[in-house]
């Protein structure tokens, strides 16, 4: 492969899978039949940043303290989305092929997920917000999953361009 055409494939791939997620999202959101409530995309750009903080770990080096961060962005995320708690299994499989879990990161993300339940208690007795967790696995909740998907889908797609067709 030449070198132009690498580097025009390592510029415009990762577009086009950003644009097809955007575009998925955007018909998902005209076509439903299902009422779309836009609060479904903020799970979507909390898991991702999650993602992207786990990503950014020097090999190494200590991890608790972004285990810890984005098990309280995906906690968070977990009040609109109640099974996004299970995309702790791939981050904490991610770990272990980076050689950076132990149990220290485990438990560094296991407290970051006990703070959102203690507080997510609190503000559920004392009648703020609503239960979510009472109907984790409800169908109205799947549909969440869509831009959730996506959005990680177009950024697994675009770290695998960005790796694959590197310049060296």
């Amino acid at each position: 492969m030449k070198r132009s055409t690498q580097n025009a494939l390592y510029h415009l791939l990762p577009v086009a899978a950003w644009l097809l997620a955007a575009g998925g999202i955007v018909l998902w959101v005209l076509f439903s039949a299902v009422p779309v409530h836009y609060s479904l995309l903020l799970p979507a750009l909390l898991s991702l940043i999650a993602v992207l903080i786990i990503r950014r770990i020097p090999r190494h080096s200590a991890s608790e303290e972004q285990c810890f961060q984005a098990a309280l962005l995906i906690g968070v995320a977990s009040y609109w989305l109640p099974t996004v708690l299970f995309l702790l299994i791939p981050i904490w499989g991610y770990l272990i092929y980076q050689n950076l879990f132990g149990m220290r990161p485990f438990s560094a993300s296991l407290i970051g997920l006990a703070l959102v339940a203690a507080w997510a208690a609190v503000l559920v007795y004392t009648g703020i917000i609503a239960n979510p967790w009472a109907h984790f696995f409800a169908t109205e909740n799947a549909w969440g999953w869509i831009p959730t998907g996506a959005i990680l889908t177009a950024w697994l797609i675009s770290t695998i361009v960005r790796q694959t067709l590197r310049v060296r």
